[in-house]
Order: C-alpha cells, then sequence, then structure tokens
C-alpha cells in the first residue's frame, strides 16, 4: 500500500513529467470568403504535427470522406482547395495544449487554449452550420466557447470521428452520418 508521502511524491512527479512534454499548436484555419460550413477537429495529433497538415494520419477517414463528399483529393493543397471550394473551412477547437501522444482523452485540458471564434465568425459571416469531428471537439467547444448571437452559426452537429481510435463505427457508417451533415 502506498503511503501519503509516497502518493505526494508520486503526484510531484508525475506533474513535473507533464510540465517537460512540449505544448502542442494547432494550424491556422483553411476558410475562403464564401464558406458555409465549419469543421471542427480538436488539436492536431502528432502525424498532422509533423506533416503540418489537418488530419495527416494516413487511417484517419477525414479526406477520404472529403473526397467522396465534395470531390476534394490530390495533394494535400489542392484537397484543401477543393474544400474552400465546396464552402467547407476547417479549423480545430484548440489553438493550443499539452497532449502527449495523439489521443483526444490525453489533452491536458487546464492547458488548452481555445482558438478565437468571435474573430472567426466575425470574419465568416455566411458560416451556417458547424460541423464537429468528434464528441471531444464538440464538447470542448460547448464548455469553452461563448459566442456572439449576432455572429453565431444556426446549426450544430457532431459526427463520428474520422479518428482510427474510432473503430466502432464502420467507415460505411461514418460516410453516411458525415454526408447528411454536409450535403
Amino acid at each position: 500500500m502506498v503511503g501519503h508521502r509516497e502518493q505526494l511524491e508520486l503526484t510531484i512527479q508525475a506533474k513535473e513529467q507533464e510540465s517537460q512534454i512540449a505544448s502542442s499548436a494547432g494550424f491556422p484555419p483553411i476558410a475562403g470568403p464564401g464558406a458555409r460550413i465549419l469543421i471542427l477537429g480538436s488539436l492536431p495529433g502528432q502525424r498532422s504535427l509533423q506533416a503540418a497538415q489537418y488530419y495527416a494520419h494516413p487511417q484517419n477517414a477525414f479526406w477520404r470522406i472529403m473526397q467522396e463528399l465534395t470531390g476534394a483529393e490530390g495533394p494535400y493543397e489542392l484537397r484543401c482547395a477543393g474544400l474552400v471550394k465546396y464552402g467547407i473551412a476547417l479549423w480545430d477547437v484548440l489553438a493550443e495544449s499539452v497532449r502527449p501522444g495523439s489521443m483526444d482523452a490525453d489533452i491536458l485540458l487546464e492547458t488548452a487554449e481555445v482558438n478565437d471564434f468571435a474573430r472567426f465568425f466575425s470574419e465568416h459571416r455566411k458560416i451556417e452550420h458547424v460541423c464537429f469531428n468528434g464528441q471531444k471537439a464538440a464538447e470542448m467547444f460547448r464548455r469553452s466557447v461563448v459566442l456572439d448571437v449576432a455572429n453565431e452559426p444556426k446549426l450544430f452537429a457532431t459526427l463520428p470521428s474520422t479518428s482510427p481510435a474510432y473503430a466502432s463505427m464502420k467507415y460505411e457508417e461514418k460516410l453516411a452520418k458525415w454526408r447528411e451533415a454536409i450535403t
């Protein structure tokens, strides 16, 4: 059995290790002036950070789904341009946070810095629909973001995560839910 003193030392060691983990900074939004839909993730994972691209993990279904729904394909820059042409903006709820690894459950919320949505929505007034890529993104947005009613989108939808970690739903089911929300 661990005594109080040993438990305190373990807690201090864990906090010291946490503080040594670098904070992950997100990417700027991908958005054109005609954006009608905003897709929000939580924070880029390690593969995305390394590649400096949204949804860079090869098993993430995001780009496969977007190709099916919007025709966005090819190299990353062309896929992003395809989203913009279709009226879709892409961003994350968090601008920065400590996250050891790539799992949303590992995000240390006490270190999280939320993106400036008031400014984003004031600059992109045509956005009426916000789609969350997974429950965690929706939960963080609802907890952390206060919107100006005048600039607030009218519809919010929580969609199944495209992450390979969310394997309990088949690709075809994810695609159908995304199709219903996006098209």
